[in-house]
């Protein structure tokens, strides 16, 4: 189980180190995809095809993730391989919020963690097992309401991690994925526009008909505290998003992750919805708090899911139903089909929102 096996010439670096732990996998009951079979033969082989037409003609998106089937379910899998001597946190964290205590509050958007497989020959490698999530912000939010449900479990996501004393430390835009409840066919794990045997688009449902559940992952650098411990303070570990005001200052400065963490997700909103949709406005004061240059004068997650409620309780069910129009759908015909979908859901009686104004 190492990479001195004999390299694919279609296979990257990173790829041939899950191929050689195929067997060890499945033993284990994951099975990956037959591109990373040992005996794998391109399916474009010997035909008129191009690698990128076929299923197995992808990467992957990151070379520590991979996705596989659980040969116990056939349930989708998302496979992720950590060095434990860098990450020592991860896996502990990840647990502590699958703790029968509470996993099973609704407030708890962690990613749930399945298992943990230690890798042979290996000390310092460990394969994190989690449900196979995607994008976020793919497809486009349709409606108002759907921002707000989204939004709305952000928040409580974020605020329940920070009430159990756990500052996530990288809770950017990228860190923040969905399940697939709205999606009719399942999707290729390295091509999430496409149908998973990568013959069609893959097939969807809008949030307002199926609402997903959405998550925070990569708890790579988070940190857990005691609750005695009002002021946390650590010397700063930079994430995905470059642009924390204090992590401009001296670099050996430390900081409460706390306020930064709300900085993260306040600009996660900038990027993702006022940047680049209409239509919510109502969300520019609150994310402009967020992100108040001073961390001790942006508010703590308590006070902003307050803040949250109060906005959205001053929606009506005609302005929650309303369109949200992202940059590159302004046009009459995403207008109209919008108007025929918002006369189909009054009409069918589903709500606007799916989330409970306060909890």
């Amino acid at each position: 189980m190492n990479s001195t096996a004999t390299p694919h010439s279609h296979l990257s670096e990173s790829e041939i180190w899950w191929r050689d732990h195929y067997n060890f996998l499945n033993d284990k009951g994951y099975k990956l995809r037959s591109r990373y079979s040992p005996d794998w033969v391109p399916s474009w082989t010997n035909t008129k095809k191009v690698d990128i037409e076929c299923e197995d003609g992808i990467m992957p998106r990151h070379h520590s993730l991979l996705d596989a089937r659980r040969t116990q379910d056939g349930a989708r899998v998302s496979l992720k391989r950590i060095d434990v001597s860098r990450h020592p946190y991860e896996i502990e964290i990840g647990r502590y919020f699958c703790s029968v205590a509470i996993s099973e509050d609704p407030a708890n958007h962690c990613v749930p963690i399945y298992d943990v497989l230690e890798v042979p020959a290996a000390n310092n490698l460990a394969i994190i097992v989690m449900p196979l999530l995607r994008d976020a912000t793919d497809p486009y939010f349709d409606t108002v309401g759907e921002v707000v449900d989204c939004i709305h479990q952000l928040l409580e996501g974020l605020r329940f991690m920070h009430r159990h004393h756990v500052a996530h430390r990288d809770c950017m835009q990228l860190n923040i994925l969905m399940d697939g409840s709205m999606f009719i066919d399942a999707w290729h794990p390295s091509d999430q526009y496409m149908s998973e045997d990568f013959k069609r688009v893959a097939r969807h449902r809008t949030r307002t008909q199926s609402p997903p559940r959405y998550y925070y992952i990569d708890f790579g650098i988070s940190r857990k505290y005691d609750a005695s411990n009002a002021d946390p303070v650590e010397i700063p570990i930079y994430g995905g998003d470059k642009g924390v005001p204090e992590f401009a200052e001296a670099y050996t400065k430390p900081w409460n992750p706390f306020p930064t963490d709300v900085w993260y997700l306040g600009h996660a909103i900038q990027e993702t919805f006022l940047d680049r949709y209409s239509g919510v406005e109502f969300l520019s004061g609150l994310a402009t708090d967020m992100m108040h240059s001073d961390p001790a004068q942006r508010p703590n997650m308590d006070d902003v899911f307050t803040r949250f409620q109060v906005l959205r309780q001053g929606l009506s069910k005609w302005k929650l139903r309303s369109r949200v129009a992202h940059d590159d759908e302004r046009s009459l015909f995403y207008f109209l089909a919008h108007w025929a979908r918002r006369i189909q859901y009054v009409v069918r009686r589903i709500p606007p929102t799916h989330t409970s104004p306060c909890r």
